[in-house]
């Protein structure tokens, strides 16, 4: 068992250019693959119980929270966050997971 905790992307997303936001997909996939994250929830069905929301809501998990925070804000993620800025608004959270008991 490992003593580091995971790491994770919580992603609120509205994308308003659908065509134009490939654009940052094609950037992002690479940047993302260098870290070998895993993604647990990608859009789909959701219930918005309390608050406001966005459309779609991602989950990425990293191997760490120091590998998550460093993946953001690596200079090939961040090129691929340039190319969304005008065509989609995110609020994004990265977060540190717990140790099973």
């Amino acid at each position: 068992m490992t003593d580091i905790a995971k790491g994770y992307w919580v992603v609120h997303n509205t994308v308003f250019d659908a065509v134009e936001f490939e654009n940052y997909r094609a950037a992002a996939g690479p940047a993302l693959a260098a870290y070998a994250p895993k993604v647990l929830a990608m859009g789909g069905q959701y219930e918005q119980a309390e608050g406001s929301g966005r459309d779609a809501t991602v989950v990425i998990e990293f191997e760490s929270y120091a590998a998550a925070v460093e993946c953001y804000h690596s200079e090939a993620y961040q090129t691929a966050v340039a190319l969304r800025k005008d065509i989609a608004e995110f609020d994004f959270v990265i977060l540190e997971g717990i140790l099973p008991a």
